[in-house]
């Protein structure tokens, strides 16, 4: 039986040379992401582009066509968007090229490219004015939602663990603490997946930005450890140390923060972290369970290891520490086949 026709790739294809005009030599798949989204590379004249295909029914291109001129605005290099059709959810973008910081950071280019990577940050938090620019509040609520990805989709359906009533008082216990400690922060724009994967190397303008179409108004240090306590590549805890003390003097040279105690940013920067990867674990089991993306799997142990490391620092959720280490991790190395 023949593969049945890619149905919204001929209407991409459409798209690019009925209603754009364009004379497209070649068109090909560049990536796919953890959502409904595809991008295709295409060579026009001597020109290459990326294609975003968003489909209607699962996404809305308008988050990311708002927050791009956002960025670009404040100085941050997200992709010029050179066409757009809204209704089919199709968008015409400039090619940042195909190295992302995953494939190229080492030990020796790690401070130039995260450097690179702050001096981006900087300009991201000081050139989009929370007042007005329209972007959802990373508030409460929606830092709970995510909280609660950790027990649905990580616990009970990947490990088949249901926490008891004690348990989940300590699990209640601790993203109460997550959320206070994100909440008492200095509100910035939030790109909320600020990562390696996410971030390409340019020639000038170094990174090109992606994925910022979930923006938010929320935690200064979220960002940050997005980027320094990565889901996809690790350095020592020392050298992120250091990198987070840089950033934090760069945001009080800015005027962004008014809190000169460097060790509560540091507090803040590993509430914050153990808050993103309660929900990342929440979200791979997601993708491996609902949407047949077992690859996301192979960065659990990662990102366990993360929220182990910071619970051994934090004795206020020593009872979450204790959660962990009474047979989640066992169990989870062993589901994954990995020795613990």
């Amino acid at each position: 039986m023949a593969n049945s026709p890619d149905t919204r790739l001929v209407a991409l294809s459409a798209w690019l040379h009925r209603d754009l005009k364009l004379d497209v030599e070649t068109i090909r798949p560049a990536s796919s992401d953890a959502s409904f989204r595809r991008y295709f590379r295409t060579k026009i004249g001597e020109d290459s582009f990326i294609v975003m295909d968003a489909p209607p029914l699962h996404e809305d291109v308008r988050p990311f066509i708002k927050v791009s001129q956002l960025l670009r605005t404040a100085g941050v290099q997200a992709p010029k968007i050179h066409a757009h059709n809204i209704d089919d959810g199709f968008l015409l973008l400039c090619d940042f090229g195909n190295l992302p910081y995953l494939d190229s950071l080492n030990g020796e280019n790690a401070d130039q490219l995260y450097g690179d990577a702050m001096d981006s940050l900087i300009r991201m938090k000081r050139g989009v004015d929370v007042m007005t620019c329209e972007l959802p509040p990373y508030d409460a609520t929606r830092l709970r939602a995510e909280v609660d990805l950790f027990g649905k989709w990580f616990l009970e359906r990947l490990l088949g663990r249901e926490p008891t009533s004690n348990e989940q008082s300590i699990l209640d216990k601790t993203w109460r603490l997550l959320i206070e400690s994100a909440l008492e922060q200095p509100t910035v724009c939030v790109h909320r997946d600020y990562h390696s994967r996410n971030l390409m190397i340019t020639a000038s303008d170094n990174p090109g930005v992606l994925d910022f179409q979930d923006a938010v108004i929320g935690p200064i240090t979220y960002d940050l450890v997005s980027l320094l306590r990565d889901c996809y590549i690790t350095w020592p805890e020392e050298r992120v140390e250091n990198w987070v003390r840089q950033y934090h003097q760069r945001l009080l040279d800015e005027g962004l923060v008014n809190e000169t105690n460097v060790e509560r940013f540091l507090h803040w920067f590993d509430m914050m972290g153990l808050q993103r990867h309660v929900k990342v674990l929440g979200v791979f089991s997601r993708l491996n369970l609902r949407d047949g993306k077992a690859g996301y799997l192979r960065d659990i142990p990662r990102t366990l290891n993360y929220m182990v490391r910071v619970c051994e620092k934090h004795p206020e959720i020593a009872d979450f520490s204790a959660f962990l280490q009474d047979g989640v991790i066992q169990q989870t190395y062993s589901l994954l086949g990995q020795p613990s």
